[in-house]
């Protein structure tokens, strides 16, 4: 009898070429593939959200490196980064995040995401299909939406 062991590590998607696209799995790749049969593409990411600024941190921090490696020593008294996110697929009514594993950072940025829509009172709808069958249901709600309110949201031509 054979012993099957888990998968160890983080979470590798295979990156994958299509329509001059280099997609981070090939789930963002059947999204892109029933959008575009669908006439619902718009871009892939092509929007970067500032969820927080950069700062300076001017305080003593004793700590060792954020992988636990390194010596204990001060890593204050410096610039932090701020948080960015960049969605898979947006549009002007929708915003699609394809996600079959998640990360350990993955749902603490979701959050922010979140909190910069209300904060910005974006209203789009978004979407985080995890398989080919919720990437289908998440085309078809797009398509009712737009059925039930065409034009809402829609960017007016300059």
């Amino acid at each position: 009898m054979k012993k099957y062991s888990r998968k160890k590590g983080p979470v590798r998607s295979k990156k994958v070429s299509f329509d001059g696209i280099d997609f981070a799995s090939g789930l963002e790749k059947y999204m892109y593939i029933a959008l575009k049969e669908n006439k619902l593409f718009d871009m892939y990411e092509g929007e970067v959200f500032q969820l927080i600024e950069g700062f300076t941190f001017e305080n003593t921090s004793i700590e060792k490196q954020g992988n636990g490696k390194g010596d204990y020593t001060n890593r204050g008294e410096k610039k932090v980064q701020g948080i960015k996110y960049t969605p898979d697929f947006s549009s002007y009514d929708y915003i699609i995040e394809t996600k079959g594993r998640a990360n350990e950072r993955f749902p603490m940025v979701w959050k922010l995401f979140k909190r910069w829509l209300t904060n910005n009172k974006d209203t789009r709808s978004i979407y985080k299909p995890s398989n080919q069958l919720t990437c289908n249901e998440t085309i078809r709600i797009i398509l009712e939406k737009r059925k039930a309110c065409p034009g809402r949201d829609m960017p007016s031509a300059k």
